[in-house]
């Protein structure tokens, strides 16, 4: 990372600077908690960005560990593009990477603990009666008729539930707690299920897995966290992670602190919804470049740095918002349009014929790479008799606001001559086919000696070396702000969210590297896509273009 991306303050940072300062904590020890059920979404970006950077600030550690306690949805896959994402957005984790799973003896032997201290139960209820015993947010719960059970029989059958002697949904363990509480979470809650289900580390050793928030807590004590940090929608939950954490024996204190989640106009961040998404085809995968998901975004061609300047942007904060889907494009854009090196591409090809250019001559004209950094250097551009310009850059006539290409007028060529239209072919139905040019051989890289100027700048690649290619040109993969407050989401895919071309580019795009970025002038940023792109068959994908075009369509 680069170190003038300046470190931010927030609320959890100001926590910190107290716990350090009055010797609560002598190190800050963090930890990014996610399940491998799915890709990481920008949402769990911002949790990355928060919990790694604050290690790396504080000079202290961050641990990588995989919440798997559901392994019936969990899959390797999901685990290593998770460290892949983690890896990519510039973010390393301390020691090995760590899964709730490594604890799973220790989590039953807190469990054990908890059953001979009086505070858990097996219960015997079924799944729908649990939840009828719970009561409602206005009525308190009542008492299971299995809540009393003795401390040996309890013992008994939570050890029939580890070898496998009921079934699903037959029994669980409870911790005996409140069922008139307020907090909904704190009615007894279910710690532990019965799964016959393999695991991706543990294969088929267990057959009962702890809940997320009887693991969670644990996992944080045994590693050490100092500060656990996690979304709002946990904010009722950190009463049943600090009860767990006095109820047993344990060194470890850890508290945790909760911020906002991050919710983004025209896309949603529900797991579920993502993935049914992927599981419908409504979208080619978890990477599809319309996606949020890291993986998709690192796709599309956001960089590291534009992911991590939008969430130094956003801030941490208590309170929910959405954020325009602007601010991160905003990211990107300043981030290309800096790092970026420069290319021309036509995607809409019309002909342009320069009659009095000489036939079967191909000329190398050299541009910079970077208009406004001479130390990315140039590139060779090949120029022809014949070349291709954009359909919407010529025009038989057009008013003074028009600064392109229009017949009897003349035009610079991007780092190359000035050409005035003189005539232009049509097909049967009225489309032009064909423009016929002349050119001023005395106007390359200066203005005619009589002063004339050109009515503006327009690219073009030659025709004779040009190079085919594919471009995918990406929108915003619904039509309205909130697709997830929608009744059916899915119904709301924007139908333009994809559509593909076939353009020709300048030859130098065919050393382009995946993921590598160019600003295709005039276009903009594009980049080379890292599964189907190969050196005979060109791909690039649209990062976003040079202006902000959504502000004007909501603008009006």
């Amino acid at each position: 990372m680069s170190e003038s991306e300046a470190r931010p303050s927030n609320f959890i940072r100001q926590i910190i600077d107290k716990d350090l300062a009055n010797g609560a904590h002598a190190t800050v020890h963090t930890r990014f908690p996610p399940e491998p059920n799915g890709y990481l979404h920008i949402g769990h970006a911002k949790s990355i960005c928060l919990n790694f950077g604050i290690a790396k600030d504080y000079q202290g550690q961050c641990n990588l560990r995989f919440d798997d306690t559901n392994p019936e949805k969990e899959d390797i896959e999901y685990v290593e593009s998770i460290k892949n994402d983690v890896n990519w957005l510039g973010f390393q984790w301390d020691g090995e990477v760590c899964y709730s799973s490594d604890y799973f003896d220790r989590l039953h032997g807190y469990a054990v603990e908890l059953i001979e201290k009086g505070l858990a139960y097996v219960e015997e209820l079924s799944p729908d009666e649990i939840r009828e015993y719970r009561g409602t947010l206005t009525a308190p719960g009542k008492h299971s008729p299995y809540r009393d059970r003795s401390v040996e029989e309890n013992i008994a059958l939570f050890e029939k539930m580890k070898n496998g002697g009921f079934e699903e949904g037959k029994a669980c363990l409870r911790a005996k707690i409140d069922m008139a509480s307020p907090f909904m979470v704190m009615r007894d809650p279910v710690i532990y299920r019965v799964r016959f289900a393999h695991h991706h580390q543990t294969g088929d050793k267990w057959c009962i897995y702890p809940m997320y928030d009887f693991t969670h807590c644990i996992s944080d004590a045994l590693e050490g966290i100092t500060h656990s940090l996690c979304t709002l929608e946990f904010q009722d939950n950190r009463r049943l992670y600090d009860w767990v954490l006095d109820n047993i024996t344990i060194e470890c204190q850890p508290r945790q602190y909760e911020f906002s989640r991050l919710n983004l106009e025209y896309t949603v961040m529900s797991k579920r919804k993502l993935s049914q998404l992927v599981s419908e085809n409504l979208v080619n995968g978890w990477d599809d470049p319309r996606m949020p998901t890291i993986s998709g975004l690192r796709r599309r061609g956001y960089t590291p740095a534009s992911i991590r300047e939008f969430c130094k942007r956003i801030g941490v904060t208590k309170q929910e918002n959405t954020i325009e889907m602007g601010s991160l494009e905003s990211c990107v854009r300043d981030d290309l349009n800096e790092n970026a090196p420069r290319a021309m591409a036509v995607l809409d090809p019309v002909k342009l014929v320069i009659e009095n250019y000489a036939e079967g001559e191909i000329e190398t004209l050299i541009a910079p790479n970077h208009p406004n950094k001479p130390e990315m250097g140039e590139r060779e551009v090949p120029f022809s008799r014949e070349i291709w310009i954009e359909r919407e850059d010529f025009r038989e006539e057009a008013n003074k606001k028009y600064k392109r290409l229009v017949l009897g007028k003349e035009v610079r060529l991007r780092n190359a001559y000035m050409v005035k239209a003189e005539r232009c072919e049509k097909d049967e139905d009225g489309n032009i086919t064909t423009i016929f040019c002349t050119y001023d051989p005395e106007t390359l890289g200066k203005d005619p000696a009589d002063g004339r100027k050109p009515k503006g700048v327009i690219h073009w690649v030659s025709a004779d070396a040009g190079v085919e290619a594919e471009i995918r040109l990406y929108d915003r993969l619904f039509t309205i702000a909130n697709p997830g407050g929608a009744d059916d989401f899915a119904a709301t895919i924007n139908p333009e969210s994809l559509s593909v071309t076939h353009g020709y580019v300048e030859p130098s795009l065919k050393a382009g590297t995946a993921e590598q970025a160019f600003q295709f002038e005039r276009m903009g940023y594009f980049c080379v896509d890292r599964k189907d792109s190969t050196a005979d068959a060109l791909v690039f994908n649209r990062t976003v273009g040079l202006r902000d075009t959504w502000a004007k369509i909501e603008a009006k």
